[in-house]
């Protein structure tokens, strides 16, 4: 196993010379800002991102200037980022900064963990990267560098763990550097420590990698399937939601109706949406983004 101090000082000079420049980086990065990204940022490519964040930012700089619109508008302009309800998230996050803390970010992190939509990873994130403070970042990333540089394992639990918790918090550099050393785990992670096809020639800490040493040994867990997308509940619901985003008014039934064959399906999907609150049903039966 590779003695976690050796990988410290490896991977912040391989992310000093190979960070991407990313607008919520910047020193002059809001907490908002930085909130809004890593919300975003679940599950979803920088590359897509990057546009709907920049809109974002420019629509709504502040927690205030998104909670004075309705939670529809946060809906809309989340464009095709999917899983819709983290708009509804950042909506309702917004009015809870704006009611409850004075229009500001808290920087705690058991305060942050109290917002909206902001589980244990975005606290410590926001916590970490906003205010500087000196917490365990474990994202899928994360948690995947230390799985194979330290444990000698090609991925890590499908849900994190308190060993992998135990770990991260052993790595932890002093207060000054451990949130850079948190992005530059969470870097090395997304562009040469990936999941399909690991760099490992590329890799600072490639000499150090308890799982490069062993042989890269096959993962021999439960089966890892890959997430589909065509013909599912899920491709119905942004099909629908679509329809409901472009117009600028209430949708007629037989409007939505087209976008999907499956009645008994595109039925389901329809009811789901009003049942997350992303879509509301008017007594005429024609349908709307929330508020």
């Amino acid at each position: 196993m590779a003695e976690p101090n050796h990988l410290l000082e490896p991977v912040l000079d391989w992310y000093a010379e190979n960070a991407r420049d990313l607008p919520w980086r910047e020193p002059g990065a809001s907490p908002w800002s930085i909130l809004v990204s890593e919300i975003m940022l679940q599950q979803t490519p920088v590359v897509r991102v990057l546009p709907v964040w920049t809109e974002w930012m420019e629509r709504w700089p502040t927690p205030a200037a998104l909670a004075q619109e309705p939670p529809g508008e946060a809906v809309r302009h989340w464009g095709r980022l999917g899983y819709p309800r983290r708009a509804l998230n950042l909506h309702a996050c917004a009015r809870a900064v704006t009611d409850r803390h004075g229009g500001e970010v808290p920087s705690d992190h058991a305060t942050l963990l109290t917002l909206p939509g902001v589980g244990e990873y975005t606290a410590a994130a926001v916590a970490s990267f906003a205010f500087r403070g000196r917490h365990a970042v474990l994202d899928t990333n994360v948690r995947r560098v230390l799985a194979r540089a330290v444990q000698g394992e090609e991925y890590p639990p499908k849900a994190t763990t308190p060993a992998e918790r135990r770990l991260a918090a052993r790595l932890l550099p002093d207060a000054e550097r451990a949130p850079v050393w948190a992005v530059a785990v969470m870097e090395l992670g997304a562009l040469v420590c990936t999941a399909r096809a690991a760099r490992c020639a590329d890799c600072p800490i490639s000499d150090l990698c308890a799982w490069r040493l062993a042989g890269k040994p096959a993962y021999d867990g439960p089966a890892r399937k890959g997430q589909t997308y065509a013909g599912t509940d899920r491709q119905c619901r942004g099909r629908l939601l679509a329809v409901l985003r472009q117009a600028h008014g209430p949708v007629p039934k037989d409007t939505l109706d087209v976008v999907w064959d499956d009645a008994a399906q595109r039925e389901r999907a329809l009811d789901g949406l009003v049942a997350d609150g992303l879509a509301e049903v008017l007594d005429d039966g024609t349908y709307r983004l929330p508020g």
